[in-house]
């Protein structure tokens, strides 16, 4: 077909025909029409890529609707794609990568599913997918992977940090291991990493120990939530405040009762305790034998006083803390613990800090930082298994003697009742 220059009275006189027909431009060359038979006419551009020649076959690109497009936004489109070819680049191959490019959102669960599940820890888990939902998702998730900067991780993470430094940290470090992947998978060069240049917010480690003073506050509110139960605090200023019954109690059942005890007697972590099964439970040697932690396997040593509440408690569940859903370990303590800290005069501390107190206890007591990193679990599995199965192993009278002043200082026990090492 003879070409012409295609104006907007040759594209409006063009009827179709039975078959798709592509009418080319006089002006330049490699630009055109396709007709549909449909009717539908759309501005097209074709190009030989790389060094081009009659050997090379031509790649035809649609540039849009002639109903979005004039003839010379059109011509100038197809001008610009013209000469990236000439350029040695492929532009129909660009747009297709392009396209197929997944938002940093959808590669992030992508991430998530293939690798994190797979090669991390659970909880670490559920924290990176805490960090994609709330914090880079809403600011970076629709973003193109490839096309994420350093400056808008910058920004986010300047954002997080106003609140919450530590979360802002561990977000970046998570979108880090999202791009590490995705060079694994091909989307984005080796060693390309947005995160790289963004520096880290100084963290400040908060420590909180309890005194005895506190403890004992503590150990009367346990008593108090597990008996009678906590009273309502009511606010009369609120609109329903004259809705809630009088003298409305929160009574916590024995399982999260034992739980908060077992983390202060121990100095286990939160997720230690609420994920441990009955089958762990040694008590006949005093051991609760954990098969994964955050540092491993590991044993944790159980003193007389964290001994008691275990054989108090009823086993109900494959897992020693019962939760509301049979044989699924509990999420977290947030709400009993607010309870019992408020009620205590203790808002400031949180459940993390009764591990900080467990540690403060044996250190005052002059065991040593060894003994003390060892009873907490901050050795490798080598180290604990050496002591484990030991009666008279000094990790033990160091067990005994932190567990016996908590349990006396909280008033669980009587202040001239003293348990002797097994």
């Amino acid at each position: 077909m003879e070409s012409q220059k295609l104006t907007k009275r040759v594209v409006d006189a063009i009827t179709p025909t039975g078959k798709t027909v592509i009418h080319y431009d006089s002006e330049l060359s490699g630009f055109g029409l396709k007709v549909l038979p449909s009717g539908a006419k759309r501005w097209c551009v074709e190009y030989r890529s790389g060094a081009g020649g009659r050997k090379v076959g031509k790649t035809r690109m649609v540039l849009g609707s002639t109903s979005t497009m004039t003839p010379d936004q059109a011509r100038q489109s197809a001008r610009t794609i013209l000469g990236a070819v000439a350029l040695g680049q492929d532009p129909a191959r660009k747009r297709t990568h392009d396209r197929a490019m997944p938002t940093f959102a959808e590669f992030g669960e992508r991430y998530l599913t293939e690798e994190a599940e797979t090669k991390l820890k659970p909880r670490t888990v559920v924290n990176y997918r805490i960090y994609l939902r709330k914090h880079a998702t809403p600011v970076i998730g629709t973003r193109k992977l490839d096309a994420l900067e350093t400056d808008e991780i910058a920004k986010m993470h300047r954002k997080i940090g106003k609140t919450n430094p530590m979360t802002a940290n561990r977000v970046v470090e998570f979108v880090s291991s999202v791009f590490r992947y995705a060079a694994v998978c091909g989307l984005v060069p080796r060693g390309h990493n947005p995160t790289a240049q963004v520096s880290a917010f100084r963290e400040q480690r908060r420590e909180r120990f309890l005194n005895s003073a506190e403890l004992a506050r503590l150990g009367d509110a346990i008593r108090e939530a597990e008996t009678a139960g906590i009273p309502w605090e009511v606010d009369k200023d609120q609109p329903n405040a004259k809705h809630i019954p009088k003298n409305a109690r929160t009574k916590l059942g024995p399982h999260v009762v034992a739980a908060l005890r077992l983390l202060i007697l121990t100095g286990a972590r939160l997720r230690e305790i609420l994920s441990l099964k009955w089958e762990y439970v040694d008590l006949e040697r005093g051991l609760l034998l954990l098969p994964d932690s955050k540092t491993g396997r590991k044993a944790i040593i159980l003193n007389a006083p964290a001994i008691a509440v275990l054989k108090a408690l009823p086993q109900v569940d494959t897992y020693v803390i019962a939760g509301d859903i049979k044989n699924q370990s509990r999420h977290d303590l947030n709400r009993p613990w607010r309870s019992i800290s408020a009620r205590a005069g203790l808002s400031d501390v949180r459940i993390h800090d009764l591990r900080h107190t467990h540690a403060s206890y044996g250190a005052g007591a002059g065991f040593g930082l060894p003994i003390i990193g060892k009873l907490l679990g901050h050795s490798q599995p080598a180290t604990t298994a050496r002591y484990a199965h030991l009666d008279n192993d000094p990790l033990k009278q160091a067990s005994e003697s932190i567990g016996s002043k908590l349990a006396r200082a909280m008033g669980d026990i009587e202040p001239d009742v003293e348990f002797a090492p097994r």
